[in-house]
């Protein structure tokens, strides 16, 4: 089976959708009878064994990202490859072309709705524009043969707006490198900080929908005790002084070892449609102090930490005082267990891929690799 992923979503700071397209091949890659392709915007045409590119606009403010103008070059280039099945990952230009090369080629179309647009952009714009949005992404996902949706919120709201055919699909965890081993007792020491201060941490970019100002507005309420790291590009600078920031995009092993390093994640976000940050700090066994909303509502089980009433700094900070009132390091143990039985990539994609069988007929299911 030839699958090809197309999206826009392919950035440094793109966070999860890379993260989910890096995992999908490496562990497809252990299949002898599969083989993935991935097409995404460059700043030139170009392709590098599995890796494809096409040139697209770069957005001025948008961290990385490109965005395509045309649906005919991507739709050629995918009718090019020739999948057995494709996968659309964002709802824009090359969501329209991966819908026309699937009718040209007579294969599955499926479609992943990675972010929630309309109340995105809702959110800044109003009403009107929400719901104009929720119209275009109906119309949109209502084409594709099947639609994943990373949590069932958004399962759930993509149902509400008529769209069928939706299936819930994780994300998964790297489990080899985010764990507690990764903890590094100089990381704190080059840090300044003395072994008892409780650090917090947060990762990822600094946009609207992350609630930073949230995060803190909680630091300076706890005060001098506890410390933030913030991590991730486009970060602010005019801090307290019980916070370090580090903006810029960080590698996975950086980050791993900073999850690890510190005492819980803070995560003040409403709109996540999965949260891999707080699954990636629960794997490294940091417990997790989150927003009682979107994907962490139903990702940060009891007992792995804290969720508290969303965009309220005092109700964060009280929640930080109870998790440390407690026993942090248990909860941490219940964190790395609760993310080895629910999201381990290996699992999360051998499901992926058996669905991909439902849509394809294939009488025989594939069978997870018996030697890496």
């Amino acid at each position: 089976m030839h699958i090809a992923d197309v999206t826009m979503f392919h950035a440094p700071a793109s966070g999860g959708v890379r993260t989910y397209l890096q995992a999908k091949h490496r562990v497809f890659s252990h299949y002898p009878d599969l083989r993935t392709s991935l097409l995404v915007p460059g700043a030139e045409r170009d392709s590098l064994g599995d890796l494809h590119t096409l040139p697209a606009l770069h957005l001025p403010l948008g961290q990385g990202y490109r965005f395509p103008l045309r649906a005919a070059p991507w739709r050629d280039a995918l009718l090019r490859l020739h999948p057995d099945i494709i996968e659309a990952g964002d709802p824009y230009v090359t969501a329209w072309a991966a819908l026309e090369a699937g009718q040209r080629l007579g294969v599955p179309v499926v479609g992943f709705y990675h972010s929630d647009l309309p109340r995105l952009m809702g959110d800044r714009f109003g009403g009107y524009v929400r719901q104009r949005l929720i119209r275009y992404v109906t119309k949109l996902y209502r084409q594709f043969d099947s639609v994943l949706a990373p949590c069932q919120a958004m399962a759930n709201r993509l149902q509400d707006w008529g769209v069928d055919n939706v299936r819930v699909q994780p994300l998964g965890v790297d489990l080899n490198l985010f764990n507690p081993q990764q903890r590094d007792p100089a990381f704190r020491q080059a840090m300044g900080l003395p072994s008892d201060k409780k650090l917090l941490i947060f990762v990822g970019r600094n946009s609207r929908e992350k609630n930073i100002d949230v995060l803190l507005s909680t630091i300076r309420q706890l005060g001098s005790d506890y410390h933030l790291l913030l991590m991730g590009p486009g970060m602010p600078h005019q801090v307290p002084t019980n916070v370090t920031v580090v903006d810029r995009c960080c590698g996975a092993h950086e980050v791993a070892t900073a999850l690890a390093s510190s005492d819980a994640l803070l995560h003040a976000g409403t709109r996540e449609t999965f949260g891999l940050i707080a699954q990636e700090a629960m794997a490294c066994g940091t417990p997790v102090i989150g927003a009682r909303a979107g994907a962490l509502a139903e990702n940060v089980p009891l007992g792995a930490g804290i969720l508290c009433c969303p965009l309220d700094p005092s109700a964060m900070a009280e929640a930080c005082t109870a998790l440390f009132s407690n026993d942090v390091a248990a909860s941490g143990h219940y964190a790395r267990r609760y993310v080895e039985r629910h999201f381990n990539w290996d699992s999360v994609m051998h499901a992926l891929l058996a669905h991909y069988g439902t849509l394809r007929d294939d009488s025989l299911p594939y069978a997870l690799p018996q030697h890496r």
